[in-house]
């Protein structure tokens, strides 16, 4: 059951991963993601890298008071959330990102059509007019792309 409880919040995090994209990050708190856009801050640390923090409270406030718990649902959920964010920090900043070089030249058409998405995301150096605001999930014509080149 716990293990079921961890893959559901994984699962059920790729949708708020998008609201909160959509309706957070590129809306009130455009402040802090912003420069993830126009890559103003040169140094390497964004403003946009509080987030880790912003989303890192919680989970560890729900690991621990469902820890004291005896690990009920609680515990299970903030594991859920926190393997997401891991996955999240592997996948946006190390692969599509490259801030550390690390996979740079995959030809698996899951990833490419991922990084694609990504790079229509970004196409967009302003708050409005965005699109592809999800993280793990691909829409259906970046993925035929790569599916296509890859058969030949």
């Amino acid at each position: 059951m716990n293990f079921l409880i961890v893959m559901i919040t994984f699962i059920l995090m790729e949708g708020a991963t998008w609201l909160i994209h959509k309706y957070i990050m590129h809306g009130f708190l455009w402040t802090l993601h912003k420069d993830h856009h126009d890559h103003s801050n040169g140094d390497g640390f964004e403003r946009n890298d509080y987030f880790f923090v912003i989303f890192a409270v919680p989970t560890i406030a729900l690991m621990y008071y469902g820890s004291l718990a005896h690990f009920n649902y609680v515990f299970y959920i903030g594991l859920g959330i926190m393997l997401y964010g891991m996955t999240y920090f592997f996948v946006h900043d190390i692969f599509i990102h490259q801030r550390f070089k690390f996979l740079t030249r995959t030809k698996n058409p899951y990833f490419l059509a991922l990084r694609r998405a990504h790079k229509q995301h970004h196409k967009h150096i302003g708050k409005e007019h965005g699109e592809c605001f999800g993280f793990l999930y691909v829409p259906l014509k970046y993925f035929k792309m790569y599916l296509k080149t890859s058969d030949k």
